[in-house]
């Protein structure tokens, strides 16, 4: 039995290191498409469904307030996204958009009634303040509205965690189909106006099937078997390879501010994230014991 558990945790771990490396892919495929950007988003999110829908099967369907606001806000996320990494370096999108926990904290406290703890607060001045080093100088090149739709984006994406917070048996799959789908009705009018090249169209479907919809597929089976921190630690995977590979194969640099600010965002909510988790896991044991 524990040879079982020790196989499927590393087949977790597996799966979760993939998954990370495909979300990662994101920025140099995003930049090797030559089209609009809502465009990008709404192909991508019909390809990527139809692999999750392939997946599922059955799909469940709630249609409640959570799931519908936590599709709207996916839709938001992924538009949103695209069009940072259109407007602004890689790096600085993705790394913007990482900030998602610390505004998961904040909504939490609002309309969850979640309590800030120190670290919450000590997490949320430390990323506001790597934010501010993204903004100096314009960071390196990257536009200043590219930076700011990145940040609305980790926004959004926050508001996606707080929506499958209220969903007591809701799934993220479902959430993020419907999601795709509503992504695509909004791309339709953008996609209507002209295909773009072949290279685009290629760079759009490896997108869809791998970047989106076999990740997210590997992420939904990797956390059935992983604690909450080694999750955390293994997805810090693709803020860190997102910016390289658009290095490596475009040859985008990031700037020292960004640098810097990547660091103190990734440092401030990996940190954070595994105290909140220690935390959760010695409440859990205590209510345990109490049980028992």
């Amino acid at each position: 039995m524990k040879k079982i558990f020790k196989n499927d945790r590393y087949k977790a771990i597996l799966f979760l290191v993939l998954a990370s490396i495909l979300w990662s892919t994101g920025g140099i495929l995003i930049k090797a498409v030559d089209w609009n950007p809502i465009a990008i988003a709404g192909s991508r999110s019909l390809i990527s469904s139809i692999v999750v829908l392939l997946y599922l099967r059955k799909p469940r369907f709630t249609w409640s307030k959570a799931q519908l606001g936590g599709a709207l806000s996916y839709t938001a996320t992924v538009i949103l996204f695209v069009a940072a990494n259109k407007l602004t370096t890689a790096a600085n999108a993705i790394l913007l958009q990482f900030t998602a926990p610390i505004f998961v904290a904040i909504l939490g406290a609002w309309l969850l009634k979640e309590k800030i703890k120190w670290y919450d607060y000590i997490a949320i001045l430390t990323v506001f303040g790597g934010m501010l080093l993204f903004f100096i100088d314009d960071v390196g090149g990257g536009s200043m509205l590219g930076n700011i739709l990145a940040v609305v984006s980790g926004f959004f994406l926050a508001c996606v965690t707080i929506s499958l917070r209220y969903q007591k048996d809701g799934s993220p799959v479902e959430t993020t189909l419907i999601g795709n789908w509503l992504t695509f009705i909004v791309a339709i009018p953008f996609i209507a106006g002209g295909l773009p090249d072949i290279k685009s169209i290629i760079a759009i479907i490896l997108l869809g099937v791998f970047q989106l919809g076999i990740a997210y597929i590997l992420y939904a089976l990797a956390s059935k078997h992983l604690s909450a921190i080694e999750a955390i630690l293994l997805t810090v995977i693709e803020p860190l390879l997102n910016p390289l590979w658009v290095f490596l194969f475009a040859g985008e640099k990031p700037s020292i501010y960004a640098v810097l600010g990547g660091i103190l965002v990734i440092v401030s909510v990996t940190i954070r994230s595994i105290i909140v988790s220690k935390e959760s896991a010695l409440e859990n044991g205590v209510k345990e014991s109490e049980v028992n």
